[in-house]
């Protein structure tokens, strides 16, 4: 066995065991804090609701390390396992040239690996999300989704597979550059065309119909110097009970969204206090940064695939005896989440900066009290955890812990 094989296999070991023991962890402390709320939630949050979030954490956790192992099992089958090969050779029969045989085998291999976490999803949409009241989805919407969602990505997807596959065939050495351009034109565009054409297709977006609550976030929208497209209200509850708020789009036509639950949640002054919170990620440039850290790490991958491409080591180390584009880039999207994997706490890390950084602009513009008291309600109502493991949280947690998150808000309310 080539030395590429084995530490590849010994990278997915490694990575599995990491998140087992990580998960270990977190329900080992999840479940020790269960019969005591934490002093700044006892006034707000019921012992009966604390042992509801940390039932529903301890529950997805557990079902988050038989997708663990079972994405490990379908990565190994893939690659050492000679599943690429074997769907590579099965097309080769029907002597298609390419770029439509690399779009067939990696459609084919795309398909498998969906397939085999179907049942997943389903158990966790039905069985887990419906154990603890959040799931209001049908089997009717559920199959409606899924078909809308391959749809899309054939729609979508298949015209960017054919160009990434034509550009590696025939843009010479310099292809990846060029897959980077066609990335990111495609990123933008379907930034600008998720809100108006793309979403609309799953929910039902409506202009909020509430001139109290519109009337203060217009004022917060000019005290921040914000101007957005129009605030809309989604049909979340449709599919679940838990409560959100987000931007999409950018520039003249950012969009303002609530969900409905979220506004049945909360009252005025407590989300114009997560609006401003919002609003601190664009004011503060987070979006910005985001977005050119990816274009920065997909260049840097689409180089880095580019000089492997070039090597038949890469391919018979990883299962695949016959080079090719599609192979190229099948190997290399199941190998990079491997590789990568360590550095999953520094992205947590950022982000949870930037969470607090919008917190700070959200204590200035509106209020940290409010902003506290609109989190704790959301923590109760979506049965997040208050007391998560703090090896768990570092490695994972893209917002701060509950506790934490909270106290540091106090302190800028005083």
């Amino acid at each position: 066995m080539h030395w590429l094989s084995v530490l590849f296999i010994a990278a997915v070991g490694a990575n599995t065991a990491l998140e087992l023991w990580l998960a270990h962890r977190q329900i080992k402390a999840v479940g020790a804090h269960r019969e005591r709320v934490p002093e700044p939630f006892a006034a707000h949050i019921t012992l009966q609701d604390h042992r509801k979030a940390a039932d529903y954490t301890m529950a997805r956790v557990r079902l988050g390390r038989i997708g663990t192992v079972l994405g490990a099992a379908v990565t190994l089958a893939l690659t050492v396992g000679g599943g690429i090969a074997s769907v590579d050779r099965l097309w080769r029969t029907t002597a298609w040239s390419q770029p439509w045989l690399g779009i067939a085998v990696i459609a084919c291999v795309a398909g498998a690996a969906a397939a085999v976490n179907l049942p997943l999803s389903l158990w966790r949409t039905f069985r887990l999300e419906a154990r603890f009241g959040f799931n209001r989805t049908t089997p009717l919407l559920w199959l409606a989704d899924l078909g809308k969602g391959l749809l899309l990505a054939a729609l979508l997807g298949g015209p960017l597979l054919l160009a990434t596959l034509t550009l590696m065939a025939h843009a010479g050495g310099w292809w990846w550059l060029w897959v980077w351009c066609v990335w990111l034109a495609t990123t933008l565009l379907m930034t600008w065309a998720w809100p108006v054409f793309i979403a609309p297709l799953f929910n039902r977006f409506l202009p909020l119909d509430d001139p109290p609550l519109m009337a203060r976030i217009e004022a917060l929208l000019q005290r921040c110097g914000f101007s957005s497209n129009g605030v809309f209200v989604v049909d979340g509850s449709r599919r679940s009970a838990h409560g959100n708020a987000y931007f999409t789009g950018f520039g003249r036509h950012k969009r303002i969204v609530f969900f409905d639950t979220l506004l049945q949640q909360l009252g005025a002054s407590e989300v114009e206090a997560v609006l401003a919170h919002e609003l601190g990620h664009f004011r503060l440039r987070h979006i910005r940064q985001r977005l050119l850290v990816s274009a920065a790490t997909t260049l840097g991958g689409l180089a880095l695939l580019g000089w492997l491409a070039a090597r038949p080591q890469f391919y018979s180390a990883l299962g695949v005896p016959v080079p090719s584009t599609h192979a190229a880039l099948l190997l290399f999207a199941l190998a990079i989440p491997v590789l990568t994997f360590l550095a999953t706490p520094i992205g947590a890390l950022w982000s949870r900066r930037h969470e607090f950084q919008a917190d700070g602009f959200a204590s200035r513009h509106a209020s940290a009290k409010e902003l506290a008291t609109a989190l704790v309600k959301l923590y109760r109502d979506n049965a997040s955890t208050l007391t998560p493991d703090r090896l768990y949280a570092a490695f994972y947690y893209s917002h701060p812990p509950a506790l934490e998150r909270i106290l540091r808000l106090q302190r800028l309310s005083a």
